[in-house]
């Protein structure tokens, strides 16, 4: 016995190929960039933790060991801000679109004005409703 097979369509299967193929280099580039900064946390974060329980337990560890521990963890928390622009692009926009120093030459200046505007309560705003928001 023989199933009839419907005609595939090479343009629908192409087509989703490429949206599957898009979408999954997008969850591997997240993975990569949550794997960094995790790993990037544990590793300046976990032997300050360490350290601190066994300081409770014994009491056998040096201040300037743990101020070196404890340093390191600051660190980490100033990799940040280099480690989102180098993997995240809707960051690296955002910070050159407000920091002078990373704009690109030929994009328009926000005014102070209009990022007054944005950041405050005033300004025009559309009446919003319950209605208008379900």
């Amino acid at each position: 016995l023989q199933v009839p097979r419907a005609p595939e369509q090479p343009a629908a299967g192409s087509e989703s190929r490429r949206f599957t193929n898009k979408h999954s280099k997008k969850a591997l580039k997240a993975s990569l960039t949550l794997g960094i900064l995790l790993g990037m946390f544990f590793v300046a974060w976990l032997p300050f933790f360490v350290t601190n329980v066994t300081q409770a337990v014994c009491g056998c560890v040096p201040a300037s060991f743990f101020d070196v521990l404890t340093w390191l963890g600051y660190c980490n928390s100033t990799m940040n801000p280099i480690i989102y622009p180098l993997f995240m692009r809707d960051f690296k926009r955002a910070m050159g679109k407000y920091l002078p120093c990373c704009r690109r030459s030929g994009e328009p200046r926000p005014s102070a004005i209009s990022l007054s505007m944005r950041n405050s309560n005033s300004g025009p705003r559309a009446a919003t409703s319950l209605k208008n928001v379900l």
